[in-house]
């Protein structure tokens, strides 16, 4: 079925190159040539994209971050992970893999499953954090608004929503291509052609190819951990049609194949890393494709916009999950979603009426199917299984043990989850002279199923009453679901200045809840050894399963509510000068923490077992002066929980761990207009860059302190081309952006190494 599907939308991409192709020939070629300055300042004056949730008087009480194409580019800001160059109190990690997409705005953040921040593509919401980490190219602006945006983007956007829109064919004409070299034998390129063959047709075709060296060696094989490919493909038609109506058509896809993972073993005696080093390999792989319609009318006093879209992910991930040379377990999970969404947006026409109103509807349906099998191996058995089952066995029979006949078996765990979910949502914003009043309400229900089968078979012997091995088979199936209803309000009063505002806002947002499939194989391996005992009629003095969740119903976890209160202003003091300043503050309710269940486990799981509260402020400020550019943000977060007790430790009143304390990013960059004919004008740009202090566990006693790194990038615009030298962690900072633990070791993530590149655009 799988290549059925793939098979099929192959076939349609084919047919929609050769009816774009035909369209290309059919027409009139274009003798205009939109310079490289040009067209960089066109989509610099562009203030406002052409979504009806981000226009200007719907969106400015709030906190923004954005940039446009000419920074991006200038600025190197390749993936989501760069937008942390950019924007206060916003980061997302390296964790080692394409899969983990974990981002952290104001303090909270999700390891696994459920993301904080939501992202659009060209109108199109993103339903998998799968495929949150992608390569950039010709993206025109990206905005990130901070805070719940619950109220107008629903689920999962508690802690904001990032926007990004690409280049449109009927804003520009040309050919766009791109080849970068860079150290540790990393590459890369993409070529774009835009077209507008008629008045009322568009079209864009692009593809983009990177091959990562990796920083990072696997000691024991030689191979470098962090080292990938990606391939992907963007197919654009857009058509301006009569009384008021357009269509955009979108088809990308992407291919993702990488190694995985720098992980180094730490000692918390001698607090010392070790070398990487394990045995199995480790990688992810991963598919995408998502097909979105956008059909948009504007009429004489309503303006309507219908978001279709479909989206399928195909992933796989290996590890080692030891991350050792030792041959104890791997773990894969393998997934396949598909999704459907579709939404309905109606506001008012006249864009200078007082009052300005919005409605809309969302609805979504996903299918996941998960494959998840642990190969437990020989050391894993003899340490995790026997070593535990034995060491309840020798209380009572101290001079025999149990033994299992084979160095290694899987433990199966396969999982079916559709989920299904509806909203409807108002917002209104009334303008009395300087003050402007909005309110909105959204209404959200999602309903989620799964069912589970994990399942695993074991000869055993028991070398006290048996002589010859015995056949152990265990299961563990059923279903769970759950259904959750939201209310997701928002309130902001906006006083407009004479150059800028001032506004105040409450909002809520919530994190969607779900299963926990990564703790399937502690709950079998807890049943499995137990019924070893049941099966010999032994009744040892304490159970001797790993884990203490032996059931479904521990494997769900509940959504995550919050409440954001701001208060911040928009400034332009002067020509050429913006500044952005913000409080907030933040009451996380249901909060879902990442728990690892006691003793040597292979598993993870959610919980909502904690209250947090996020305090903070975030200034940004921009300013140009002819050839001059200088931008400054700066985010400080006190994100502690207010209560959270695993049992064994009460964490009340310590620092959430994972998101940075403070984060700082400061850019000052000069254009010198040379004006020759082969060489237009030179740019330097310097960098500085700062996260921390980041703690890495809830008890606080392990922590990264404040790095500091700076980068450089020289550009050098020639008519139809642009040759960028770069430069990053130009002062080679050594910093740590990962620490977990995994069958009771410890183990570290470090920040890529100084490095560097060039790379020429061109542009015609």
């Amino acid at each position: 079925m799988r290549v059925d599907f793939v098979q099929m939308l192959s076939y349609l991409c084919n047919v929609k190159i050769v009816l774009a192709a035909l369209t290309l020939l059919t027409a009139e070629p274009s003798m205009d040539i939109e310079p490289v300055d040009t067209l960089y300042h066109h989509f610099d004056s562009v203030e406002v994209t052409a979504s009806l949730k981000s226009e200007k008087r719907m969106s400015s009480a709030v906190a923004l971050s954005a940039v446009n194409m000419q920074h991006i580019e200038q600025r190197g800001i390749g993936s989501i992970k760069d937008v942390s160059l950019v924007a206060p109190n916003f980061y997302q990690p390296d964790y080692g893999s394409s899969i983990t997409s974990s981002i952290y705005v104001r303090g909270f953040g999700s390891r696994i499953d459920q993301p904080t921040i939501g992202i659009t593509i060209d109108e199109v919401p993103i339903m998998n954090k799968n495929v949150y980490d992608f390569d950039f190219y010709d993206i025109r602006r990206i905005e990130l608004l901070r805070g719940p945006q619950g109220t107008l983007y629903g689920r999962n956007t508690s802690g904001g929503v990032m926007n990004i829109s690409t280049l449109s064919p009927f804003e520009w004409q040309g050919l766009r291509a791109m080849a970068e070299y860079s150290t540790a034998a990393s590459y890369g390129a993409s070529i774009a052609y835009y077209a507008q063959p008629k008045e009322s047709f568009a079209i864009s075709i692009a593809a983009a190819y990177g091959h990562e060296g990796g920083y990072f060696r696997n000691t024991l094989t030689g191979e470098m951990c962090d080292k990938g490919d990606n391939l992907s493909a963007r197919l654009r038609l857009m058509w301006r049609l009569s009384q008021g109506w357009s269509i955009e058509n979108s088809l990308t896809a992407g291919y993702t194949s990488e190694g995985g993972y720098a992980y180094h073993p730490y000692d918390p005696t001698t607090k010392q890393y070790s070398a990487i080093a394990y045995n199995d390999p480790s990688g992810y792989e991963r598919l995408s494709l998502c097909e979105g319609l956008v059909i948009r009318h504007e009429g004489a006093k309503s303006r309507l916009q219908l978001v279709t879209s479909y989206q399928y992910l195909d992933d796989a991930m290996t590890l080692d999950q030891d991350f050792s040379p030792r041959s104890m377990f791997t773990m894969q999970q393998l997934q396949q979603e598909h999704a459907l969404t579709q939404e309905v947006i109606l506001r008012n026409s006249d864009k200078e009426q007082r009052w300005q109103w919005l409605c809309g509807a969302f609805a979504f349906a996903k299918w996941l199917d998960v494959s998840s099998p642990v190969n437990f191996k020989h050391d894993g058995i003899e340490e995790l299984i026997l070593g535990n089952i034995n060491k309840g066995i020798h209380t009572q029979f101290p001079d025999n043990s149990m033994h299992i006949g084979t160095q290694s078996f899987v433990i199966g765990s396969d999982f079916t989850i559709p989920t299904y979910g509806a909203a409807l949502y108002h917002q209104s914003t009334v303008e009395l002279d300087r003050w402007h009043l909005t309110a909105g309400l959204r209404f959200d229900l999602e309903h989620t199923s799964m069912r589970y089968l994990s399942e695993a078979t074991i000869p055993y012997l028991f070398d006290l009453t048996m002589k010859e091995y015995r056949e152990l088979y265990t299961d563990f199936r059923g279903s769970e679901q759950q259904l959750f209803f939201e209310v997701l309000p928002k309130l902001s009063v906006e006083y407009m200045l004479s150059r800028g505002n001032i506004y105040a806002s409450i909002g809520r947002g919530y994190k969607s809840g779900g299963f926990n499939t990564q703790i399937f194989s502690d709950i079998l391996q807890s049943r499995m050894m137990n019924n070893m005992m049941d099966d010999l009629g032994i009744k040892l003095d304490s159970a001797v399963g790993t884990t203490t969740y032996d059931t479904a119903e521990a494997t769900r976890y509940k959504p995550e509510t919050s409440w954001n209160f701001e208060v911040g202003t928009h400034l332009r003091p002067a020509a050429g000068l913006n500044i952005n300043a913000t409080l907030f503050w933040i009451e996380c309710f249901n909060q879902q923490v990442t728990v690892l269940p006691q003793g040597n486990n292979t598993g993870r799981m959610m919980s909502n077992a904690a209250r947090a509260r996020s305090l903070g402020v975030e200034l940004s400020l921009n300013y140009k002066y002819e050839g001059l550019s200088l931008t400054a943000d700066y985010g400080y977060t006190n994100a502690r929980f207010r209560k959270y007790n695993d049992g064994i430790e009460d964490y009340a009143g310590n620092i959430l761990p994972y998101a940075p304390a403070n984060t700082i990013a400061l850019m000052c960059g000069y254009t010198w207009q040379i004006g020759v004919s082969r060489l237009r004008d030179i740019t330097l740009l310097g960098e500085y860059h700062a996260a921390g202090r980041i703690y890495w566990n809830e008890a606080n006693t392990l922590s990264q302190p404040m790095y500091h790194t700076l980068g450089a990038q020289l550009l050098l615009h020639m008519k139809h081309c642009t040759l960028s030298i770069w430069g990053k962690n130009l002062t080679n900072t050594p910093y740590d952006t990962f620490y977990f633990k995994s069958v009771g070791k410890e183990f570290f993530a470090k920040g890529a190494p100084i490095h560097g590149g060039i790379r020429l655009s061109i542009i015609i």
